[in-house]
């Protein structure tokens, strides 16, 4: 089992779909506070892998464990997302006709609905916390701006800091800066690094400059099992690498 120092353990790890198996054999361990970057081509078994951690997905054998203690097989969605397990899916999705603002005042762990959330006034805690995730995710100027009025890189950031607001322990973003600017994607380089310092993040992403920008231990999945890890440099070089992925 995992030490305590770990906050995600998955050990031997195997899911089949009509006869094809998308996860084989698959571990992985995540320490607490640390950000992983997960590539490999289409296929691979990243979104699978996934779907396993949040319980979209059930293996049909392997241990998947949480911070420590819970097995997370044995969850649902619901309640794995209330354990502290936050998902970020490519595509953004914001409240469009909200202001940035309401956005993350909507997301704020704890009971509310929406007429609460706009129209009463927050305690002093919740202006705080908004407040600090909009300084986060780089939209503090933007907080009385409808979402619909934001740009793609900004609706990723404001649907991370959504994200954020649940308090989550451990955040998975699938492809954060796809569609983004070069600015954009810089800036999202820092805010991820920011966001690290407080959570454990694991990154899908096709965009091997991202990956390199953030300069996190790297993990190369292939027909459904690690093939490479280690840092970028090391997985990069791997010839078995290159045949399957970047050699294309």
């Amino acid at each position: 089992m995992s030490s305590n120092n770990t906050i995600l353990y998955l050990d031997a790890v195997s899911v089949s779909f009509d006869g094809f198996r998308a996860i084989n054999d698959l571990s992985l361990v995540l320490d607490k506070g640390e950000m992983r970057a997960i590539i490999g081509p289409n296929g691979a078994g990243k979104t699978t892998m996934m779907d396993l951690i949040t319980g979209k997905t059930r293996p049909d054998k392997g241990e998947i464990f949480f911070d420590g203690e819970h097995d997370l097989t044995r969850y649902d969605e619901a309640d794995i997302a209330n354990l502290g397990i936050g998902r970020k899916f490519q595509k953004p999705t914001v409240f469009e006709s909200h202001t940035v603002e309401d956005n993350i005042a909507l997301s704020l762990k704890g009971p509310r609905n929406i007429l609460r959330t706009v129209f009463d006034r927050s305690s002093a805690e919740e202006s705080t916390r908004i407040g600090e995730i909009l300084a986060t995710i780089r939209l503090e100027e933007r907080r009385n701006e409808l979402a619909c009025n934001l740009s793609h890189g900004q609706k990723q950031w404001l649907e991370i800091g959504m994200l954020l607001a649940q308090e989550p322990k451990l955040l998975l973003v699938d492809e954060p800066v796809a569609g983004m600017t070069d600015a954009e994607t810089e800036e999202t380089v820092r805010l991820l690094r920011d966001i690290a310092t407080r959570h454990s993040v694991i990154i899908v992403e096709h965009d091997m400059h991202f990956v390199r920008e953030l300069g996190v231990k790297v993990t190369c999945l292939h027909e459904g099992s690690v093939l490479s890890e280690g840092s970028i440099d090391h997985v990069s070089q791997d010839p078995r690498v290159i045949e399957v992925y970047l050699g294309r």
